[in-house]
């Protein structure tokens, strides 16, 4: 069947995510030793520990990794010794700060390029399990719809995310398509779904999963010959 639907990952996928997450980490320790001297030396394992005893009393926050980094940063803040409220107000700034940081992000060349080409002939879609939003990076015109994990409470490589990928796209599994660097997230969780899914492999990395990708790349550059290539093979 001709494909009708490309979804693509988002984080090392259409940008190279470490140094940006680093750097907006930075920012936020700097914001927080200005306006929370209590807490603004705290070590990072410390954050951890929280992180880990929320995590294993509210397990399903995993997934919402926005929800989970606010709730450390106003756990940190009252144990600091800031009352309820201003912990709480410190941890919705200080966590503005850090999100608007995470968007300070170089989108590969490519991407936009490769976007205009393939909308052209497909309807395009996000699924990620990040919590960069495409409106604030200014790529939204280019998708159809963008599903986050912490919003619908599902992460990748859970079927249930790209079937809803599916319904939001009108397509059905042989006619789509996921691209994403990932090899459980991304190309098992597709698979598992019935879609295709193109490996994202600028390192050259070695596949070590037992079931093969459909297709891998170097480049997105590379997106459009191949899925003109599959859809001539119909």
């Amino acid at each position: 069947m001709t494909i009708q639907l490309i979804t693509f990952d988002l984080d090392d996928t259409l940008w190279d995510t470490a140094p940006v997450i680093l750097s907006a980490e930075a920012v936020l320790r700097e914001w927080l030793t200005e306006h929370a001297p209590n807490l603004g030396g705290v070590p990072v394992e410390h954050l951890w520990t929280i992180r880990e005893r929320i995590l294993s009393s509210e397990p399903g926050l995993k997934h919402r990794i926005s929800a989970l980094r606010r709730r450390v940063l106003f756990h940190a803040l009252e144990e600091a010794g800031y009352d309820h409220n201003q912990a709480n107000d410190l941890a919705d700034k200080s966590f503005e700060v850090f999100l608007h940081a995470r968007h300070q992000i170089e989108v590969f060349p490519e991407v936009e390029p490769t976007l205009i080409t393939l909308a052209k002939h497909y309807a395009l879609g996000v699924v990620t399990n990040g919590n960069a939003d495409v409106r604030r990076l200014g790529l939204a015109d280019y998708f159809k719809f963008a599903l986050c994990a912490e919003d619908i409470g599902i992460a990748k490589p859970d079927a249930r995310l790209f079937h809803e990928a599916l319904q939001r796209g009108g397509a059905t599994p042989e006619t789509a398509v996921h691209i994403g660097d990932h090899p459980g997230d991304d190309i098992a969780g597709a698979q598992q779904a019935g879609l295709r899914a193109v490996w994202f492999n600028p390192q050259g990395k070695v596949w070590e999963a037992d079931r093969l990708p459909d297709a891998e790349i170097r480049s997105l550059t590379e997106l459009p010959a191949l899925l003109a290539l599959w859809n001539s093979q119909h």
